[in-house]
């Protein structure tokens, strides 16, 4: 899929990007209810999370970088599922975007690369977890073929409030 920001490249995250990956999460911990996340992680707290996504296999990690500054503008990541061995062929897919990179593209970009990488693995099925209302990627996700298959109602509470998460699925 073509991607309408032109000037963002997307490459396997490495290590050097740990302190950008952080930050945007971090705003995204602090000012949303995207994640469930409630504190803000060090750098440190968080390279065990960069160091399980290495540059092969079902587990990735795909950064898009501006391509005159380098900077982060976006991640997207395919995790495991669960942690039982029978859920090995599956993988829980995320994106997240710089709030000042959204709609252009860096989402679209991101999936893309996340899964022309996981199309050569053998991982079966990827799943999304949306914390309602987000039709930005409700509809990034319906773009890349994945659909509807439940919704956990107040799984979650978070800014005083009890979230819905809504569950996408797509084959690979």
């Amino acid at each position: 899929m073509p991607s309408e920001y032109a000037e963002a490249q997307v490459r396997p995250g490495i290590e050097g990007d740990l302190e950008a990956l952080t930050a945007l999460y971090n705003h995204y911990i602090r000012e949303t209810a995207i994640t469930f996340d409630t504190v803000a992680l060090t750098p440190e707290e968080r390279r065990p999370w960069l160091l399980s996504h290495p540059e092969d296999g079902p587990h990735r990690l795909m950064v898009a970088t501006d391509a005159d500054t380098r900077r982060v503008l976006g991640y997207a990541t395919s995790s495991p599922y669960r942690p039982k061995p029978a859920y090995g062929t599956s993988v829980e897919t995320s994106v997240y975007v710089s709030p000042d990179a959204g709609r252009r593209g860096i989402g679209t970009l991101l999936y893309d690369a996340l899964f022309k990488a996981l199309a050569e693995e053998d991982v079966h099925r990827a799943y999304a977890g949306i914390a309602l209302p987000n039709e930005a990627s409700e509809r990034l996700h319906a773009r890349f073929g994945f659909r509807h298959v439940g919704t956990f109602h107040e799984v979650g509470r978070k800014f005083g409030r009890y979230r819905d998460v809504a569950w996408y699925e797509r084959e690979l």
